[in-house]
């Protein structure tokens, strides 16, 4: 590992500070080892750090040729109102992308993860934003296999434009 970069945090974490942190260092792992792959799934995105310049760099340094972007929520209202400067990336970056919209699963039963072929995170209590983190295989799968659930009642949502007459 280069000197100045941290490995990803593993373990439980606890407040929004600690979580939106984790998001900030998964994303520029994502970039800084070329992650194929990422899964952002939440009900609204409302409070992780999507808007955040940090977060925006992180995303545009992964992307690029065979990466490919998943988003699954049960609406992108928050995500346009609070986090312009990913809806501007995203559109950008639209190639890249499939955004999805669920509406079938309760907003407190919605997954709230962040999902790679290398790490995942798990909010596990929204109110409170506690949480894992980690590499595990077993919990990859799991994870994977409840978003791949949620994506299978799903319909395409949040395009990059509106196209109107």
């Amino acid at each position: 590992m280069e000197a100045g970069l941290q490995p990803l945090p593993q373990g439980r974490f606890e407040g929004r500070e600690a979580f939106g942190e984790r998001i900030r260092l998964a994303l520029a792992a994502a970039a800084r080892d070329g992650w194929p792959e990422l899964v952002l799934c939440d009900a609204s995105f409302e409070d992780w750090p999507l808007g955040e310049r940090a977060v925006a760099d992180s995303l545009q340094a992964w992307a690029g040729a065979g990466r490919r972007l998943t988003l699954l929520a049960r609406s992108y209202d928050e995500v346009l109102r609070r986090h312009a400067r990913f809806v501007t990336w995203r559109r950008t970056w639209d190639h890249l992308i499939q955004a999805r919209v669920c509406k079938s699963v309760a907003a407190s039963d919605f997954p709230s993860v962040l999902w790679s072929p290398a790490w995942t995170l798990q909010r596990l209590d929204l109110k409170r934003s506690t949480g894992v983190s980690g590499p595990e295989a077993e919990r990859r799968v799991v994870l994977r296999e409840t978003i791949d659930e949620c994506l299978r009642q799903s319909a395409p949502a949040f395009p990059a434009s509106t196209l109107g007459l």
